[in-house]
Formats: structure tokens, C-alpha cells, sequence
């Protein structure tokens, strides 16, 4: 029997997605409703051989649109609705997701209304873990407020330090992501996206986070490679953002493989769908395609994305198991 083309092999694997940011996960017929001339077509930036100059051009289209939809709990539900109709039929069940502290700025009801409404919007055969996102500067003032009453709401399942990766992470932020842990809850940082190995090693080590976004800077510092197997530290990676904020200059050179080779565990994930035109299954296509990596390394990052799963131990077995046959079926 022959095997299947490689977009139904990918699509019956069951699959996570770990780093995903509802702001930038805006479907396309609602951003029309924002700007219905700049979004009358795709935009630019969905083409394949498109590259954003920095990363101040691709935060600005979140300036300039995107968060524009996102001022009430109806429109978070509209939106996350969609989005998580869309990862369950690519054979996604368990996601995490985050949204942003800073749109509390310009929300109307009480910020706590749209994590509910997020909630609300996850369908039947989806396990969902919401996270807090914010800047590395946003501890002040009411945003500080919110915060610290945010970490303790049962709708939220832990806390991620995203954007821009200056400044160098300050003392709230370890204080605050200690006190998240003591909660039970899980922790992250974006680091080493578009800076440094060091910038890996403060969210490690300073920060104590053991779910890095991103991570790619740890590549080129064999020894900060081996702390993060270590620690057993999960690098949730995004792979065609990568190439089109120019974190890594081609499919054909992402590190992800020699992260793996190392015994880095990395999962993959969309990142920010709205800015980028992909989905879930098109990271395991570009990687079997242009990144060059085979269906057993496929299923062994699928697999990944479930060892770090907030699952019931039932759960997670049972996907493991449906991953491991696949696995010996090649």
C-alpha cells in the first residue's frame, strides 16, 4: 500500500498548538469589517516570499487594525469562535492561546469578561488553556492592577512576556511570574525570537520559565543547549513567522532540527495567523517540504506537543498511542 501525499498524513496526525496569539489570529472576513478596502483581498503579507523589514512593521499592523476589533467580549468571541473551528479541523485538540493585557486599556466592561468570552467560544473536543500575554514594560499603573488580579482568575491558565524582546526583563516580571507559579499555573517568555542566546538564559534562569516562545538564539550556545535539556525546557516554535520576521533566513536553514538532535524538545505552532496566512497543518508542510525533515520527525514534534500538554494523564496517553502507531505504520 502506497502512503498517503503528505497533507493527509499531516492531517491525520492529532496535533497541539502551543503559541498562539488570539489578537493576531483575526480571521480575514472580520478584519474586512475593520477596513474592508485594505482587506478587500489577502494582504501582502500572506504571500510566501513576503518578509517583514523589522518587527515595528509587523507590530504595526496590530496598531493600525487589529486591535481595532478587539473592544469587547463579542468580538473576542466572534473572532476566537472561528479560530478554534479552524484548529479543530485541521485535527488540533489541545491549544493554548494568549491574549493581551494591553487591550484592557481600551475595554469597556471589566477585563475579566473576555477571558469568559474566550472561553466560551472553545468548542466540543477541544482542550483549551488561555494565558495572559504581555509587553516586558506593562507592569504599571492599572495595567499592574489588572495583573496581579488577573493570574488568579480560574480562567486563566498562567502568564506569557511577548512582543518586542527589549527591554531586558525586569524585576516585576520574575516577581510576578514566581508568584503566578506558586498558583499552580504555567509560565512563559518569548526569548531569543530575534535576539541573543543570553536573552534565552535570562528567561531560564531569571525569569524560571521552562516554556520558552520562540528560542531560537540558544542555537548558536552548545552549553545553554544542554542546560535547557537539563531543566527539560520546551521551545514552542513558529516556524514560517520565523522566516518572515527574518529570525532565520530560510525554511531550508531553521534550526529546529539540530534543536531536536540536541534533545531540545520543541513543539510548533501559527503564532500569529492573521500576519503570516498560515495554519497549523501549513508549519508540518513547510517543514516536511522546504524544511526537509521527514514524517518520523513530523510525529515526533506532534508527540512533543503533548508531553508538555496540560492534560489528564488518560488524555495524553491516548494521543501518545494514536502518534506512536502512526510512527510504526511508516
Amino acid at each position: 500500500m502506497s502512503s498517503p501525499d503528505l497533507a493527509t498524513f499531516v492531517q491525520s496526525l492529532p496535533k497541539t498548538e502551543t503559541h498562539l496569539h488570539l489578537e493576531g489570529s483575526l480571521p480575514l472576513e472580520l478584519a474586512r469589517r475593520i477596513d474592508p478596502v485594505y482587506f478587500a483581498q489577502p494582504p501582502a503579507y500572506w504571500h510566501p516570499d513576503f518578509r517583514f523589514t523589522d518587527f515595528a512593521q509587523f507590530q504595526a499592523q496590530f496598531d493600525d487594525y487589529f486591535f481595532h476589533w478587539f473592544k469587547t467580549p463579542e468580538n473576542y468571541y466572534e473572532s476566537c469562535r472561528r479560530v478554534f473551528a479552524d484548529v479543530v479541523a485541521q485535527n488540533g485538540v489541545y491549544l493554548e492561546a494568549s491574549f493581551h493585557l494591553g487591550t484592557a486599556d481600551v475595554i469597556d466592561v471589566p477585563f475579566r469578561e473576555i477571558a469568559k468570552a474566550i472561553r466560551a467560544a472553545v468548542p466540543p473536543g477541544l482542550e483549551f488553556r488561555l494565558f495572559l500575554g504581555m509587553f516586558r514594560d506593562h507592569y504599571e499603573g492599572p495595567r499592574a492592577r489588572v495583573l496581579d488580579e488577573a493570574i488568579t482568575w480560574d480562567e486563566v491558565a498562567g502568564v506569557d512576556l511577548h512582543g518586542f524582546e527589549r527591554p531586558e526583563f525586569q524585576p516585576w516580571s520574575r516577581d510576578v511570574w514566581a508568584r503566578v507559579r506558586s498558583l499552580g499555573k504555567v509560565t512563559k517568555a518569548h526569548a531569543g525570537e530575534l535576539s541573543p542566546a543570553a536573552d534565552v538564559w535570562r528567561a531560564v534562569d531569571f525569569l524560571g520559565v521552562r516554556r520558552v516562545q520562540h528560542g531560537l538564539g540558544a542555537i548558536d550556545d552548545p552549553a545553554l543547549l544542554r542546560h535547557l535539556v537539563e531543566l527539560d525546557v520546551t521551545l514552542d516554535m513558529t516556524p514560517i513567522s520565523n522566516v518572515k520576521l527574518l529570525a532565520v533566513p530560510s525554511m531550508a536553514r531553521h534550526p529546529i532540527k539540530r534543536f531536536l538532535d540536541a534533545g531540545v524538545r520543541c513543539t510548533i505552532s501559527t503564532d500569529d495567523p492573521m500576519l503570516f496566512g498560515n495554519r497549523l497543518n501549513d508549519e508540518y508542510l513547510a517543514l516536511g517540504t522546504a524544511g526537509g525533515l521527514d514524517r518520523a520527525t513530523l510525529v515526533k514534534i506532534a508527540r512533543n506537543g503533548f508531553e508538555v500538554a496540560d492534560l489528564p494523564a488518560s488524555t495524553k496517553a491516548k494521543h501518545l498511542a494514536e502518534l506512536d502507531a502512526i510512527a510504526a505504520a511508516l
